[in-house]
């Protein structure tokens, strides 16, 4: 061994151990995002009872410190499609960091994401190009950059509770005003009701609209885009020479039982596509701007506009592979079938049971993006009880049945957004039969108790406590 390999060698291997770290700090864990992050986090997850220490996972399922084994269906807002630690993306990242690449040199072009975009480009026949970023809101962000580049026009319509990342441009085209508020003044976009082409050709007709941005399924409150509606609208812009623009960031990659949403409506091409969450396996963050070729080389239509727009992380190593595995396990594990078989199943089953229940309004959705609904109830009992929570705040009961399916039944679930009355399931798309199985048991018990009255109403006067102090 030469002097400079020994010398070299100490500093190589570290004193760093990111496992004795955790080991050491890893019980201060909720007193640290207290002290240096978003305070209202655990100040939250005290109040609803979910601050739980969870220590490792696997697929669609996670286990806390004391051995329990929880179900997943939230899959970390859809970043895990394939679950949590699939062998064929850790292989690939274990992969690409052995190869020691020469990475994000800026002056080449490594195979990496030339490889990915066309592996994701043979899913979108209708698209020639990619951009990569590294998160849903940057393919937003992208989407509206070259939409208002190359129409030359400044207004982007959305559709109102839509929602499209957090950022400025994104938040633009925001349609929560609770996200928005405060934040003014933002980009001079416009929304319409998700629906409604009557809305978006009054808009059109004047002339300055760049795009309408869309999500097939709207992911507050899990409402798809009317039969029909994606194909007319798309005639309405190119008519009026705007385009189309779907985002696809939650919906796509398998998760509506189709690769992208807006293929479940026959015709319908949009002119951008974003795309993040499952592409990423779960653990690199990555996302993609797809576009027509005329956009791009409207958008990079010289050597002095070569980076007109780029990101420094953009197209890493460490995000292609795992991209390339993600599409590679998606396809050898005929991901997209097993969703729309599994999908159909669980709708089924939860479906069948509004009969049963009549504090269930409604069960809709695609592949494993479900929307479970509730409603005033009939008898007037439980309407009193109904009346109490709607009174003090809307989303009440959504949340005691998010609650208890936790803390008595280990399945993490989410209400679909602020003052709605739905849950929204978006599991991991590997889930079995076995884990439809758990959900609609544990489901079917919650509701036993709340049209009981049984110990979810007293967590409900909780609530009400709650909400009327943070008034």
């Amino acid at each position: 061994m030469t002097t400079a390999e020994s010398a070299s060698e100490p500093s190589q291997a570290g004193k760093f151990d990111l496992g004795a770290l955790l080991a050491e700090r890893g019980a201060e864990r909720y007193e640290l995002h207290n002290r240096y992050l978003n305070p209202q986090l655990p100040r939250m997850l005290h109040t609803i009872g979910f601050d739980k220490v969870y220590e490792r996972a696997e697929g669609a399922h996670f286990w806390d410190d004391e051995g329990n084994d929880h179900l997943d269906m939230l899959a970390g807002f859809g970043v895990m499609g394939l679950g949590r630690h699939h062998p064929v993306v850790r292989k690939a990242l274990h992969d690409v960091l052995d190869l020691s690449l020469a990475d994000l040199t800026r002056f080449d072009c490594q195979p990496l994401p030339g490889l990915l975009a066309e592996r994701l480009l043979a899913h979108s026949p209708h698209l020639d190009r990619v951009f990569f970023g590294n998160s849903g809101t940057e393919a937003v962000e992208g989407a509206l950059k070259f939409a208002r580049y190359v129409t030359g026009r400044p207004r982007v319509l959305y559709c109102e509770h839509a929602f499209h990342g957090l950022t400025t441009g994104a938040l633009s085209v925001n349609g929560e005003s609770g996200f928005r508020d405060g934040f003014a003044p933002l980009l001079p976009d416009t929304a319409v009701p998700l629906g409604d082409l009557d809305a978006l050709e009054r808009e059109l007709r004047k002339g300055d609209v760049a795009a309408l941005i869309v999500e097939p399924i709207q992911g507050k409150g899990v409402h798809e885009a009317p039969p029909g509606y994606l194909r007319a609208a798309q005639e309405l812009l190119h008519r009026h020479k705007a385009l189309l623009i779907a985002d696809e960031v939650q919906t796509g990659l398998g998760r509506t039982g189709d690769f992208y949403a807006y293929q479940h409506e026959e015709g319908v091409e949009p002119d951008l596509v974003c795309v993040a969450k499952a592409l990423s396996g779960g653990y690199v963050p990555v996302g993609a701007t797809l576009g027509k070729d005329w956009i791009f080389k409207k958008v990079f239509s010289s050597m002095d506009r070569v980076l007109v727009h780029s990101a420094s992380f953009g197209s890493n190593a460490q995000a292609m592979a795992a991209g390339l595995a993600v599409l590679s396990v998606m396809e050898d594990e005929q991901i997209v079938a097993h969703v729309r078989a599994v999908g159909d199943l669980l709708r089924t089953r939860l479906a069948a049971l509004t009969d049963r229940y009549e504090l269930l309004a409604d069960v809709r959705g695609r592949g494993l993006m479900i929307g479970i609904e509730f409603g005033r109830p009939r008898s007037l009992k439980l309407r009193s009880r109904w009346a109490m929570l709607q009174a003090a705040r809307k989303g009440l009961f959504a949340q005691m049945v998010v609650v208890p399916l936790l803390q008595r039944h280990r399945i993490l679930t989410q209400v679909s957004g602020d003052h709605l009355e739905v849950i929204k399931l978006i599991p991991p798309l590997i889930i079995d039969e076995g884990d439809v199985d758990r959900f609609v048991d544990a489901f079917t018990a919650v509701m036993d108790d709340a049209h009981e009255g049984g110990l979810i109403w007293e967590f409900g006067r909780t609530l009400v406590k709650q909400a009327v102090a943070n008034r």
